[in-house]
């Protein structure tokens, strides 16, 4: 596996609400995250295409036993001085008492320069682990501030309002999170789980900087991949949750063959196909393991020829 070098400045910051033997994070200026090249949100947003998704950490699914808190923070330090700067959460990852926000605050903070940590807004659910109702635009804005408080800062990188099927924009909902970008709480918007239409809705309101739907090498049909193109052609970062289809390792055919030649898992082959599709890609892998954190940031230094991506079927 072909995987770029990088040399990585380590600075100590200190972080809040840590057990007396935990580390602090050491912030790498370069990683191999950084070996997948980088991409502005919203045009001025810098992040590296490789970067970590925080829903496993506090249990593997919705209803697992939980993980231990010592080891989500140890993988969030450990992403950083891989030189991961883009994190996705939200406040409905949680477990019972814990939750991936607290993580990435006890782990991180104060962050370091350049870190971006994308949530999003929409669902939520109780202790109870049942899903409500949809938000409306006053739960949206309540939904913005407890992210805000969960994560302690002052305004929020980029927050996206996530769709349950058929519902759109309308009903003041992407008003209502444009209003607190308004009000400097949020610097940039997007959408997730969208279709053309609801993204064009949403785009009537206000700029939307990323698109979050699901996209893997192994769910993909015609209409996901006219939605990463229209992406594309728009300057809109595509941020594809379960990356590797939600279940580890993705199973197409052809993707053992190429990570046998590559000297890489396929789920490392998985990742690399999702970067070469499209320069607006931006992965988001996410894991509670730090042998996997490793395997998956490593990805963003292979390379698929255009054979690995002609047998993979991509389309980029």
């Amino acid at each position: 596996m072909q995987i770029t070098e990088q040399a990585t400045e380590q600075t100590t910051k200190q972080a809040t609400n840590r057990t007396a033997n935990e580390t602090p994070a050491a912030p790498a200026a370069a990683g191999p995250a950084a070996a997948a090249g980088h991409w502005l949100i919203g045009g001025d947003l810098p992040v590296r295409r490789m970067g970590f998704g925080a829903m496993r950490l506090p249990s593997r699914t919705w209803d697992e036993p939980p993980h231990d808190p010592r080891n989500a923070r140890a993988v969030l330090r450990r992403a950083v001085e891989l030189g991961v700067d883009h994190i996705d959460t939200a406040a409905f990852y949680f477990y019972k008492d814990l939750a991936a926000n607290d993580f990435i605050r006890e782990a991180l903070h104060p962050y370091p320069e350049g870190l971006v940590i994308a949530t999003k807004v929409g669902p939520d659910r109780d202790r109870d682990h049942n899903w409500l109702t949809p938000a409306d635009p006053a739960k949206l804005k309540a939904d913005v501030h407890r992210n805000l408080r969960q994560l302690g800062v002052d305004h929020l990188d980029l927050v996206y309002l996530r769709f349950h099927a058929h519902e759109g924009p309308g009903d003041g909902r992407f008003e209502a999170l444009a209003e607190l970008r308004e009000q400097g709480l949020i610097r940039h918007l997007g959408v997730s789980n969208a279709t053309p239409e609801q993204l064009a809705e949403a785009q009537a309101v206000a700029p939307v900087a990323a698109v979050q739907n699901k996209y893997s090498p192994v769910y993909r049909d015609a209409d996901a991949d006219a939605m990463v193109d229209l992406c594309a052609r728009q300057n809109i970062a595509f941020v594809p949750f379960y990356p590797l289809g939600g279940t580890g390792a993705p199973h197409l055919d052809g993707l053992a063959r190429v990570a046998e030649r590559h000297g890489a898992t396929a789920a490392q082959v998985g990742l690399a196909w999702s970067l070469a599709v499209s320069p607006v890609m931006l992965a988001i892998p996410g894991t509670s393991s730090l042998a996997h954190l490793e395997e998956n940031v490593a990805a963003a230094g292979l390379r698929l020829d255009p054979a690995d991506l002609a047998e993979l079927g991509a389309t980029g």
